[in-house]
């Protein structure tokens, strides 16, 4: 296999858009030799789900669209980015127990630590930001070891609008 594989897609911030990102990097995903029923390609799907989700509900408008990026690095590291021209980074929102939302990031925290990757978010030059996990491919050293997982915001000073 290749270096380096990506793919990217760019779509209209609607909910239409999620399930159309979640089949893009899955359909990448198999291409690039992970079956459709493997445990990272869940996984994979149901961060993108939430990424997608998050970009279309919490841009409030000022992002027209989003680019889903997946990216497989010598067959050692699949990394999966969502990025938005909304400047304000995401942030934990109160769920209460009987509330459907304000759970995605933790979702995505939980997935990206159980195996054994790292999430970052960090702004993009053109004002928004980029939500990206990294995480070990099948078969690697890493994928089967425990990776105390990691988690890095690069935070620019923002002023809320």
């Amino acid at each position: 296999m290749a270096d380096h594989l990506e793919a990217s897609v760019t779509l209209p911030s609607d909910p239409a858009s999620v399930s159309a990102a979640r089949a893009h990097v899955a359909g990448a995903l198999e291409e690039w030799g992970l079956p459709p029923d493997a445990e990272l390609c869940d996984t994979v799907r149901l961060i993108v789900s939430e990424l997608a989700t998050n970009a279309v509900q919490h841009t409030f408008g000022q992002s027209p669209t989003f680019t889903v990026d997946v990216v497989l690095v010598r067959d050692e590291l699949v990394h999966i980015g969502v990025t938005d021209s909304h400047p304000r980074f995401p942030k934990r929102l109160p769920a209460a127990v009987q509330q459907d939302n304000g759970r995605g990031l933790v979702i995505i925290r939980w997935l990206t630590a159980e195996c054994g990757g790292r999430l970052r978010i960090r702004p993009t030059r053109e004002g928004g930001k980029t939500v990206a996990v990294e995480l070990p491919w099948p078969g690697t050293a890493t994928a089967t070891a425990t990776v105390e997982p990691t988690e890095t915001v690069v935070a620019a000073a923002r002023t809320e609008p």
